[in-house]
């Protein structure tokens, strides 16, 4: 009762930002305080999935694998930004652990030039060709044609994905978690209002289909982005920047880069693994593609929040370590576990026992509901895997050790997950279930090496 009275008194405190030191005091107040606005925060994003997928379901088969194929090679953005994120996260962590707001300050707008830098690139490719990229992801040739305006448009725009995580990422990294769910929050609630209105059209809006289910996400996302950039340089947050800051600097830039590189590339090796799964998938059919694609969807709607507690977990370490306190880092992060752990086994009981009845509220294919739901099953049966699995890892990155994350993704993606998925699904011919074993069983790898490298407690000794 004691717990449930502190829960209710704390959660409107945490929802507000109220406060904002992490570096004393109780370790599961911090820990409730920073997760919190952070779950809500992930929830948001994954609210982005689950409204285009409620929408465009009623398109079609093709309409929903075009948004599969079309985000799993968004993926690859993603592991751009959440690896510069990270970055982000971990040395304005340090420096706001340090009292160092001004350093924070000028990491932010180093970040902002880099985000911007590389999403420029990816606009091109994505613009130039829309139609070669899902192809190569083995869309048919009907699908490709229907559905090459959203990946277009998506992939062209991929600078509001770019800049809202980064921009988020410095939020997150002072303790201003809060700021960063409401920008979210601000976000969805144009995505759910422009979603119906661009794919069914309305007055004088016409009906883009699939098209318009990607219009409405990048305007949402952009007025997002526009907001943050408000509060950086008018807003509530601690980290404040004006036009002065605006200026290259070079030894900010490169330290940046070195801690962001990592981030970079354990993202890249697990996201492009996911698109080879993707690709193998696509060997089934469209039906089979649809179910996946929305099972995938939903699942994230839950690994999101339970990323936002792994989040919560690497600004705690980031903000200690620079108050010269990596036995409360250390602390932080098997209380984080654990609350993880409890949560996510809740929601892998719900989705054993409940998967049919969620795919059908997405779609009327007997097809897709069948391995959608046994997508559901098998992935959600390794949660608790999960839990720790990504606390731990956000914990090296909030460390400032990007580097051990990205050899445990190598071995237990490139060098287990995607060898074992082709083999058992299409050389053993165990078809769907051979890629999701693959999944949950690399999931449990990723687990077991980071705590034992975590126990080995080097990470503390990271200087960024």
């Amino acid at each position: 009762m004691n717990t449930l009275k502190k829960i209710i008194h704390y959660f409107p405190k945490a929802v507000a930002g109220s406060e904002q030191e992490f570096t004393s005091g109780s370790i599961r107040k911090a820990v409730f305080m920073l997760s919190v606005p952070m779950v809500l925060e992930m929830m948001m994003e994954s609210v982005f999935f689950l409204v285009d997928a409620y929408f465009v379901s009623s398109l079609g088969s093709n309409a929903i694998a075009t948004v599969g194929l079309t985000e799993s090679v968004l993926t690859l953005v993603y592991a751009i930004a959440i690896g510069l994120s990270m970055g982000v996260t971990a040395i304005v962590a340090r420096r706001v652990g340090g009292k160092d707001i001004e350093g924070a300050s000028q990491t932010a707008v180093q970040s902002i030039f880099l985000g911007v830098g590389v999403a420029i690139i990816v606009s091109v490719i994505g613009i130039v060709f829309p139609k070669e990229i899902l192809s190569l992801m083995g869309g048919a040739p009907d699908l490709v044609a229907e559905g090459y305006g959203y990946t277009q448009i998506l992939l062209g725009g991929n600078i509001t994905i770019m800049l809202l995580f980064i921009v988020n990422a410095v939020f997150r990294g002072a303790g201003d978690a809060s700021v960063a769910m409401k920008v979210l929050i601000f976000s969805n609630v144009l995505n759910i209002l422009l979603d119906p209105l661009f794919i069914f059209g309305w007055g004088p809006v016409p009906a883009f289909g699939v098209k318009g289910a990607a219009i409405a996400t990048t305007i949402g996302r952009g007025s997002a982005v526009v907001f943050q950039l408000f509060i950086l340089f008018f807003g509530w947050s601690k980290i404040k920047v004006g036009l002065r800051d605006f200026v290259f600097r070079v030894s900010i830039m490169w330290n940046l880069v070195k801690v962001s590189i990592g981030g970079i590339g354990q993202f890249i090796i697990g996201t492009s693994s996911w698109v080879f799964l993707m690709r193998i998938m696509a060997e089934f059919g469209s039906d089979v593609l649809a179910g996946y694609t929305i099972a995938i969807r939903v699942l994230m709607f839950t690994l999101m929040p339970s990323w936002g507690m792994s989040n919560a977990a690497a600004t705690l370490v980031g903000q200690n370590l620079g108050a010269k306190k990596p036995k409360r880092a250390e602390s932080s992060v098997w209380k984080t576990g654990k609350y993880n752990a409890w949560f996510m086994i809740i929601v892998s009981i719900f989705y054993l026992l409940f998967a049919d009845h969620i795919l059908q509220v997405f779609s009327n294919d007997p097809e897709a509901i069948k391995y959608g739901a046994l997508s559901l099953r098998v992935i959600a049966a390794g949660y608790v895997f999960y839990a720790y699995g990504m606390v731990i890892i956000q914990a090296f990155n909030g460390a400032g050790d990007t580097t051990t994350p990205t050899v445990i993704n190598f071995i237990c993606f490139w060098l287990f997950q995607l060898p074992f998925a082709y083999f058992v699904a299409l050389y053993l011919d165990w078809g769907v279930l051979g890629v999701l074993l693959a999944i949950t069983l690399a999931e449990l790898l990723i687990a077991v090496l980071g705590i034992i490298w975590f126990k080995k407690g080097k990470w503390k000794q990271v200087d960024v």
